[in-house]
């Protein structure tokens, strides 16, 4: 939920429909509710609700939809556009869909995305405004009553990565076994002797799992960049993209390098595994035989799921 033109489909058109950023000037506004039902690791369906944010279908969810819009919701996401000219309105909608979603689906998660971060100046600009939004905005969720970490709020933009950085967090809240597939992924990352093991989803490329194992031969875990899986992510949406304009599939991914080797490759019908080894003499044909070995077992713990 969020304002008309704060981008909510937009971002829902880059994640779900694998469409680049560049599209996005041509989608038109969203009337009334559009729900998507997406297909995420087999039997997991996400029921997306891309709600129009107009005043009119505001003023309706809030009023005689209510108890259709906010009952059995799992994550609340509300959009906020940084540079929005009408803030204290934007404010008060959000405040009354948090009391509303508290009402109807009182377990429900909340994501909150001040978005089109990418409006606002240089780097340390942009990383004061978010600071000083989430400062507002986690202080009126206190002051409804939800407790801290109940919501959640992170800067996005469709121009980079941390719009999968946000949507990576709510699909994994939505995981139910997601707490086993990280235990798993730590084992066959000490098993493939990988410092680092990422598991993503395949049709999204969103960040289901992570395991990192400290080495003395790969960089501190600190030194490295917070948001590189999600660099990941966007990198291969944009080359799946490329892809698809030349009629070709995305399959598997190889780099051998003085510095690490990489192996990205398919670990179930639903996912996608890399794997980065650091050190000398590591084989990527080796690396493809372990993934090969355990795709049965991921099998088994997303049926499970």
């Amino acid at each position: 939920m969020g304002a008309s033109g704060s981008g909510k489909t937009s971002m829902r058109s880059l994640i779900f429909s694998n469409n680049p950023a560049s599209m996005t000037s041509r989608l038109g506004a969203t009337i009334d509710v559009e729900q998507n039902h997406v297909r995420f690791l087999n039997d997991l369906i996400l029921n997306l609700w891309d709600c129009g944010g107009q005043d009119a279908f505001m003023d309706s969810y809030l009023s005689t939809q209510k108890a259709t819009i906010f009952s059995s919701v799992g994550v609340l996401i509300y959009v906020f556009d940084v540079e929005s000219r009408e803030r204290e309105k934007d404010l008060l909608y959000w405040e009354d869909c948090m009391e509303s979603v508290r009402t109807y689906s009182a377990d429900a998660r909340v994501f909150l995305l001040v978005h089109k971060m990418d409006l606002v100046g240089k780097e340390h600009e942009r990383e004061e405004a978010l600071v000083k939004r989430r400062a507002e905005l986690v202080g009126k969720a206190s002051d409804m009553g939800w407790q801290e970490g109940e919501a959640e709020v992170f800067g996005t933009s469709i121009y980079d990565e941390s719009l999968y950085k946000a949507w990576s967090s709510i699909v994994h809240t939505l995981i139910p076994n997601a707490p086993t597939l990280s235990k798993h992924l730590t084992t066959f990352a000490r098993a493939c002797s990988a410092t680092e093991v990422v598991l993503f989803e395949r049709t999204t490329f969103l960040v289901i799992a992570t395991s990192t194992t400290p080495s003395a031969s790969a960089p501190s875990p600190a030194s490295m960049p917070g948001t590189r899986y999600e660099q990941t992510s966007a990198l291969i949406k944009q080359f799946k993209h490329s892809l698809s304009r030349v009629r070709s599939e995305f399959c598997a991914l190889e780099l051998d390098l003085a510095e690490f080797t990489a192996v990205l490759d398919e670990m179930t019908r639903n996912t996608y595994v890399l794997v980065i080894c650091h050190g000398a003499g590591v084989e990527t044909a080796a690396i493809k035989l372990n993934i090969r070995m355990a795709r049965a077992k991921f099998e088994e713990l997303q049926q499970a799921g």
